[in-house]
């Protein structure tokens, strides 16, 4: 993407967004992928246009103060609204995911700051009061944060099962979702912590002042690295 001239090339398979000519990038704030095509946002003018056969090809609409955006389920977006609050839900939502009212609260008007994402789960928050809401599918607990506070969180992480949300002022941290993939870190001392990596199933908090990191989920996947 060349953001100056709005001009874009893409390659690769075409059902999974390899194909964007004729589309007009002009004043596109950020682009966004997953597994069944790419999101452009321009947040300036409140235009989301998606591409690739799984996101509609070349759909394009006027959703008026999108103010971030965060891929799930492979071949959707879930978009928080930071004008008037609520969610916007793009692409193909099926089965037992229901972006619309699968909420904790039903009634999602919170101005959201932020919006992150697992392999099946959202969570909006608004760093400036601390509030939050999940959504997920049926039986993920990644899609449930009822309880949790997260007054002061600074970063949230994710693995592809599990949410961490960080508060690097204070150097606290808490997990949730599935426990062997990252959403148990009970226990652990995060103080001093600058950085936090994640793949799959596996997080690592490191510490670049002092050289020190710790990891914790999926072993096989990098959840431990004592030693090293």
């Amino acid at each position: 993407l060349n953001s100056n001239t709005g001009k874009a090339q893409c390659w690769g398979a075409q059902n999974f967004g390899g194909s964007c000519s004729g589309l007009d990038f002009a004043g596109v704030t950020d682009v966004y992928g997953a597994q069944g095509g790419f999101l452009a946002l321009n947040k300036n003018a409140g235009e989301v246009q998606t591409w690739g056969n799984y996101l509609g090809a070349g759909g394009r609409y006027v959703v008026s103060g999108i103010a971030d955006v965060a891929p799930v389920g492979g071949y959707n977006f879930v978009g928080i609204n930071g004008n008037y609050g609520g969610v916007h839900c793009i692409g193909h939502f099926f089965g037992s995911f229901d972006c619309y009212n699968g909420w904790e609260s039903q009634s999602i008007t919170t101005i959201f700051t932020d919006v992150y994402s697992t392999g099946s789960a959202v969570m909006a928050l608004d760093k400036n009061t601390g509030e939050a809401q999940c959504m997920g599918e049926k039986g993920d607990p990644a899609g449930s944060c009822r309880g949790l506070n997260f007054t002061g969180v600074t970063d949230v992480y994710t693995t592809a099962y599990a949410f961490v949300g960080l508060n690097k002022n204070s150097g606290e941290a808490f997990c949730w979702g599935d426990q062997s993939r990252g959403g148990s870190c009970s226990g652990l001392d995060i103080a001093g912590v600058t950085d936090v990596y994640s793949n799959e199933g596996a997080f690592v908090a490191l510490n670049k002042n002092s050289g020190e990191a710790f990891c914790w989920g999926d072993q096989s996947r990098g959840g431990s690295c004592s030693g090293l």
